[in-house]
Order: C-alpha cells, then structure tokens, then sequence
C-alpha cells in the first residue's frame, strides 16, 4: 500500500505554516475536503480550522471519539504519552539540530569548522594508513596474497594510534 498517514481523526499533523508553525495538533474532525478541525492541547494551538496544505501528517495517531472535546482530546494525547514519542523521533532529532545550527554564533561556526578539519585529517591519515597495511598484508583487494617488500606488516589497530598520535603532535 503506497499511502500509510491518512487524513483521519486522531492523527497528528505538524503545523508547517501560519502563527503555529512547528507546533503538534491532532485532527479532531475533517470538515471538507481541504479543511480540518485541529486541537493541540498540550502544545498550546486553540481548536480550530486549518487548512490541509499547512499540516505535514506524521506517523502518530491517538484514538478518541468522533468530534471529541478538548478536555477528552488531552487525557488521550497524555495517555499516548506523546511529547515523549514526538522528541524521541528522527524528525523532531531533524528539527531540533536545524535550530541549533541556525543559533550559532561566527565563533561557534568557526570552532566547527576546525574541529570538523581536524576530524577529517585524522579520518583520512588512518584510512592511508590501513590501506598501506592492507597492501602490504596482501588483503587490499579481498584474496589474502604474499605479503610486499621485507619489513613485517603492522596491524590496523597499530596503525591507527601511530596516525592519531601524529595528528595529535600537529
């Protein structure tokens, strides 16, 4: 089956445009074919109508009588425990680490810049220096063959703190 987030009661929707952008509301009754009523009662949007194409329905559901009221719509959204469940998802994860990127300060976007550098040299020092070891082993290309040249061979591990060392002393 192609669709699995219907526009159904119960669902909930991110509000993706208008004075409650970003916030949860669950769809308590469908009025027209581009309309519905929402209700977000922990997330602080009144009950009211919203238009389709300003929702983004997510994978939650919650299940309350047909036209339920505010009051029977929170003891639901409570007892599904859904704040928990909406901050552990990788959207909200998404989210989240888009605002904190947005908030940073040059400072902060320059120590980024170097440490992300300095994991990039370190990442690519001990790549170089396993696949040395692997070509002298033999093993680069998958079959285990004579090992090159007269000195022995060191192992990844070794490999790896010799690199991370050097990269330290820089």
């Amino acid at each position: 089956m192609p669709f699995q987030r219907f526009v159904e009661t119960g669902r909930i929707a991110v509000v993706s445009d208008g004075p409650y952008k970003g916030k949860l509301v669950s769809i308590v009754d469908v009025i027209d074919q581009t309309r519905v009523l929402v209700d977000g009662p922990t997330t602080s949007v009144p009950r009211g109508q919203i238009r389709l194409n300003q929702l983004h329905l997510t994978k939650f559901r919650i299940k309350f009588p047909y036209a339920a009221s505010s009051r029977v719509v929170r003891k639901s959204w409570v007892a599904a425990n859904l704040d928990e469940k909406w901050k552990q998802s990788v959207w909200a994860k998404k989210v989240a680490a888009k605002e904190k990127r947005a908030a940073l300060t040059d400072l902060d976007r320059f120590k980024l810049r170097r440490a992300r550098t300095t994991r990039n040299k370190i990442r690519t020092a001990t790549y170089l220096c396993l696949k040395k070891a692997a070509s002298r082993d033999g093993t680069l290309y998958g079959k285990k063959k004579m090992a090159k040249g007269g000195d022995k061979p060191k192992t990844a591990k070794k490999a790896k703190k010799e690199v991370v060392k050097k990269v330290a002393k820089k």
